[in-house]
């Protein structure tokens, strides 16, 4: 093999994009790299996008369909795209030159952005030349908050503030997977061609080159339960109830951790009646024990598309009591020995008839009500160190009152609430300024450079970073080997069950042994 290094470097010579399922069965973009390496076509990598819903979990019949035709069209878009456009403009570039690759997607992107307007600009001078034939109807896409002042004779208190109404969805172009699985698989491409992990790839490209000498993991918010919003229980205020182990614990150490506490819920939940252990008198423990016992949830025998249990509580008290319980039960502390973090997904909550979040099933808070209420739940339970999306993103008043209150005790977080990630690498602007974090998440026409570029951003502004997997997650656990490289605080992907779910933790778990065999692991 002397004369191989002499060799003409790998360049890239096919690109095949095809349609595959994603791990709930919705259709995703799947796209495979092939190079001319010494003369021989050879497949190098693939890689299968995630796909993200903006449809909320208690949506219409009518809008969860069109969203599935709406996503079936640009799954189809995609693959076109890959098989044509993207597979001649790509011939014979190195996969190892991200940046010059994800410069001419973005180009190719901007163009097919500026076509699809030029199109609707066409449509609607089309319709304007028209007569028409019938008298225009008021468009049903309209905010709902209009509907508000509809209501004639309804008594409106004086010191309540009209809320911001919602802002429409950021436009999603149809095809735009294309671009995503695209940079990534050309990522994955190039780590494979300089015979290195995805993840030294990614420091790498961030770094300038330069390979840093030691590598933090980033701490894994682990899903434990999935509150079902539409099912009888009243509790409507948290969507996930996430577990992150302490610091000075190694990965192995605190995932094994949680599956202790899981088990353990799953038992409280499966036997509310049947909850053995000494309760002493005057313990925290023993005042634990009792109030979790009284009132629990049926238990819902079924795994959420998050991966992790599904169940129902009447309030918040009652779910973090019997998470004190599950926790005592098997000798550990919550706030010391393990960490709660809670997704409430506020922009769920919202009803806009009401100008009011619906906490509980009958029971409304207006925005300024829910920041005291956070006060008092963090107040009550300082083990809750995190919470991600305590309100929508047109709030931004309170986020800042929120920010300013429980800063300096609890990580407030933006997912949904923050912009998006096209939108915020052009303006730099998280939306919510003074939160503590955002969660990323690789979707649509995301590009690898993007991220590094948002991640340097976001340090400079002094927040922290959370890589975040979708909905529709699929079995492609490079997200983890995205969040190691780029130096993430946080990753958070979901529960410990669901096969896509846990290929991520156990990549997490290789690159772990990989750091610690090698003594890169800080």
């Amino acid at each position: 093999n002397y004369l191989s290094k002499y060799s003409k470097a790998p360049v890239i010579c096919k690109l095949v994009g095809r349609k595959v399922l994603d791990g709930v069965g919705q259709p995703t973009l799947e796209v495979e790299i092939y190079c001319t390496v010494k003369n021989y076509e050879k497949r190098i990598c693939s890689t299968v996008m995630s796909c993200h819903s903006q449809i909320p979990e208690n949506a219409l019949p009518e809008t969860i369909e069109a969203d599935e035709k709406e996503r079936n069209d640009s799954v189809n878009t995609a693959v076109e795209w890959v098989n044509e456009s993207l597979n001649t403009m790509l011939r014979d570039l190195e996969p190892t030159d991200q940046c010059q690759v994800d410069k001419m997607l973005g180009e190719y992107f901007t163009n097919k952005v500026e076509e699809k307007k030029k199109t609707q600009k066409q449509e609607e001078e089309a319709a304007e030349a028209t007569p028409a034939l019938t008298p225009p109807t008021p468009s049903s896409a309209s905010p709902p908050v209009k509907n508000k002042a509809a209501k004639a004779g309804k008594k409106v208190s004086v010191a309540e503030r009209p809320i911001p109404p919602a802002e429409p969805a950021e436009p999603v172009l149809c095809g735009s997977l294309a671009i995503g699985g695209t940079s990534l698989a050309i990522a994955k491409a190039g780590a494979t061609i300089n015979h290195i992990p995805l993840y030294s790839h990614i420091a790498l490209l961030k770094h300038d080159q330069e390979s840093p000498e030691e590598i933090t993991l980033p701490l894994p918010m682990i899903t434990l339960l999935n509150c079902e919003k539409m099912s009888p229980s009243k509790l409507k205020l948290v969507k996930e109830v996430m577990l992150i182990p302490p610091v000075q614990l190694s990965l192995k150490q605190g995932i094994e951790r949680v599956l202790h506490i899981q088990k353990e819920m799953t038992r409280l939940l499966e036997s509310p009646g049947k909850m053995p252990g000494p309760q002493p008198e005057d313990s925290k423990k023993g005042r634990a024990q009792n109030s979790g016992k009284k009132g629990l949830p049926q238990f819902l025998k079924r795994i959420s598309h998050l991966g992790c249990l599904t169940t129902g509580y009447d309030d918040v008290e009652q779910l973090l009591l019997v998470m004190q319980t599950a926790c005592s039960n098997i000798g550990l502390e919550l706030g010391t020995e393990v960490y709660l973090a809670i997704n409430c997904a506020a922009h769920e909550l919202m009803d806009y008839d009401k100008g009011k979040y619906e906490i509980l099933t009958g029971t409304f808070k207006s925005p300024d009500e829910m920041v005291a209420m956070y006060g008092e739940l963090i107040d009550k339970f300082p083990f809750i160190i995190a919470l991600i999306d305590p309100l929508r993103k047109e709030d931004r008043e309170q986020w800042s009152n929120i920010c300013c209150a429980l800063g300096s005790k609890c990580y407030l977080i933006a997912e949904d609430a923050a912009t998006c990630v096209s939108k915020l690498k052009i303006d730099q602007n998280i939306n919510t300024p003074m939160c503590s974090g955002v969660v990323l998440k690789y979707i649509n026409q995301t590009k690898v450079s993007d991220l590094i570029e948002l991640t340097g951003i976001l340090h400079g502004q002094r927040h922290i970073t959370i890589l975040g997997s979708p909905d529709g997650e699929s079995s492609d656990d490079s997200l983890v080997d995205l969040a190691v490289g780029l130096g993430a605080r946080f990753i958070k992907l979901g529960g410990l069950s669901r096969g896509e779910r846990v290929t991520k933790y156990n990549r997490l778990l290789a690159i772990e042994e990989e750091l610690a065999k090698n003594r890169n692991l800080r």
